[in-house]
């Protein structure tokens, strides 16, 4: 069995920001040449997330509101952990997106179902970021 691991960077310039890194998946399958396997992607920081969806700019914007609703970023007050930190709507919503995702690699290919893209979802950004991506196989 093979293995292949990569880190990917990212320079986020907003609190929230969700990030289309399927590309960057497909490219990381094919320097692995890994053709059958398992390929894990996960976040390396509590206030982020990897998920499928479609790529379908209305829905991020209701992912967006939806996520505000649920865990509002104001007023810093309402949240406990927010003593020494402005976070803590940022680790709420990580938990509601969920940490990573794995991908089923058939034939050297992701296997997806029709539409589905991978995103890294940031919700306390304004600085570099960065998730995992782990590949095992033949």
């Amino acid at each position: 069995m093979k293995s292949y691991r990569k880190e990917l960077w990212f320079e986020i310039k907003n609190r929230r920001e969700l990030i289309n890194i399927t590309p960057i998946l497909e490219n990381c399958l094919n320097e692995s040449n890994i053709k059958e396997g398992f390929l894990l992607c996960n976040a390396m920081h509590i206030t982020s997330s990897v998920f499928i969806n479609d790529d379908e700019p209305g829905l991020h914007k209701d992912f967006d509101i939806w996520l505000e609703k649920l865990a509002p970023e104001k007023p810093h007050s309402q949240y406990n952990h927010n003593s020494y930190e402005d976070n803590a709507d940022a680790h709420l919503k990580r938990t509601i997106m969920g940490r990573e995702v794995v991908i089923a690699i058939t034939d050297g290919n992701l296997d997806f179902g029709p539409w589905e893209q991978v995103f890294y979802g940031e919700f306390d950004g304004k600085r570099k970021k960065r998730a995992l991506v782990k590949i095992i196989g033949e």
